[in-house]
């Protein structure tokens, strides 16, 4: 059971921050301001806001600041858990760790001719959020993290769960960072080009599913959650705000950068049954929906080959629309956004969504959120390498 959330996210910090922004279809992608973008081709990105964040827990990298500012709202919702430490994990994910640190080093050295930070390494290590997210909680249970690309904390998320099914821990606290929005990166993803240029109008920028999509947008932040059983949850009186209730992830083992439909609706399968779901029990799917050419339509593709004909009749939508693609940390943004909006009764919107693409031809909930009453959904991840995670979610809304 899923009985603490913590985010922060382009729409700000906290949980209310980002339902308001989704209840009112309200873009957090802007103009680059947290470094000088103006030697960039792309200039704008889902940057949290500096006043989300300034000041916080110096001496960090800034995806690790991101997962300790989620971190506490999530701790601090869950209350007391009264475990004990040895058996409360962290499991996170991110897909590109201390970007920060390792860009401001590098230039160090290569352009100013200075030396590497003493902390540098320890600072830039994939595993430095979550190290620090269990000195924090003071968290002295299992402990790692995932990193495979975009899906990293959708697998994060998947793996905490079966650690509480396996009962080799009493409480998780799990889902992803990443802050990829330094010169070294953004250069690296406009070389890939798939990367959407729309330095004037960069709310706009983000389109998926749309015939006049022009590539994904970049973004940062984390979300994180606290997971425990529900016997657990009910015996200290809890508020159960959902269940991770099934996991389901599959290697392309293709081509390392397109996406294959096949693989994709095999991790959606396996999420399905994990969850012993039918597909009837699905009232929404959170998509990749990255707005690259490649995705939209294979995933599109996925959609279908997993769910038959019942798939028209579920609505999907792409919160990257709305906050931009935040690699390693889009799937527990992603779930964290689809259950604040599925909690308070509204599915979340693909904004910019005006001209359809007709390879892709689903419900994708385009422009405005919709009323509606979900209990189950779905979370699609999909990351370079061909790495699949698709995590099903209840939102016990009665």
């Amino acid at each position: 059971m899923i009985t603490g959330l913590g985010l922060i996210s382009p729409f700000g910090r906290g949980k209310a921050a980002a339902l308001d922004a989704l209840r009112n279809a309200k873009s957090g992608i802007k103009s680059i301001t947290s470094i000088d973008a103006s030697a960039l081709n792309c200039r704008m990105a889902g940057e949290v806001p500096a006043e989300a964040h300034e000041g916080q827990h110096r001496g960090h990298d800034r995806f690790t600041r991101f997962a300790l500012i989620a971190a506490e709202e999530a701790a601090q919702q869950a209350g007391n858990l009264g475990a004990d430490p040895d058996r409360v994990g962290v499991i996170l994910g991110t897909g590109l760790g201390g970007c920060e640190t390792l860009d401001g080093s590098y230039r160090r050295m290569y352009a100013e001719g200075g030396r590497i930070p003493p902390m540098g390494i320890p600072m830039s290590m994939y595993n430095a959020a979550g190290a620090a997210v269990s000195a924090k909680l003071n968290a002295r249970g299992v402990g790692y993290s995932v990193v495979s690309a975009c899906a990293s904390s959708a697998h994060a998320i998947g793996l905490a769960m079966q650690a509480i099914r396996a009962g080799s821990a009493d409480a998780m606290i799990t889902g992803g960072a990443d802050a990829p929005l330094t010169m070294g990166v953004i250069r690296g993803w406009e070389a890939l080009r798939v990367l959407a240029i729309d330095n004037e109008h960069p709310e706009a920028a983000c389109r998926p599913f749309a015939a006049d999509r022009k590539g994904l947008v970049l973004a940062e932040g984390a979300a994180l959650f606290v997971l425990e059983s529900l016997e657990r949850a009910q015996s200290r009186g809890a508020e159960i705000l959902g269940e991770i209730a099934g996991f389901g992830a599959t290697s392309d083992a293709g081509h390392i950068t397109d996406p294959d439909a096949g693989g994709a609706a095999r991790a959606i399968t396996l999420a399905l049954r994990d969850a012993r779901l039918n597909v009837a029990d699905i009232g929404y799917i959170n998509a990749h929906g990255t707005a690259t050419r490649a995705n939209d339509p294979t995933e599109t593709a996925a959609i279908k080959q997993a769910l038959g004909e019942a798939a028209k009749s579920i609505p999907v939508s792409s919160t990257k629309s709305l906050h931009g693609h935040a690699m390693g940390a889009s799937g527990a943004i992603e779930i964290a956004s689809s259950l604040l909006a599925l909690r308070a009764g509204f599915l979340p919107p693909t904004i910019n969504l005006h001209t359809p693409d007709p390879a892709c031809d689903l419900d994708y909930v385009p422009n405005a959120p919709r009323e509606a009453k979900v209990d189950a959904f779905l979370s699609n991840s999909f990351g370079f390498g061909g790495m699949n995670a698709v995590v099903a979610v209840r939102t016990l809304v009665s």
